[in-house]
């Protein structure tokens, strides 16, 4: 891992596979949103909203209305 950025708050460092890893002061890692915002205030990842998931439009049966049950009476 090489070391990006180091500041008295968090310490920066980029993996090999080219992904950012963020510790704090206490030398544990942050996750979250709280790495995001991290990243983001260095300017070193963009975010981009997420795409909204398309859902398979379903072919609608037509709608027949429910016929009464007619019952025939035997005599």
């Amino acid at each position: 891992m090489k070391t990006v950025k180091k500041t008295k708050e968090y310490t920066i460092v980029q993996k090999r596979s080219g992904r950012y890893g963020v510790k704090d002061k206490d030398q544990k890692w942050i996750n979250g949103e709280e790495k995001v915002k991290v990243l983001l205030s260095q300017k070193l990842i963009k975010v981009t909203p997420a795409k909204p998931k398309e859902e398979p439009v379903a072919e609608a049966a037509p709608e027949t209305p429910a016929e009464p049950a007619t019952e025939t009476a035997a005599s």
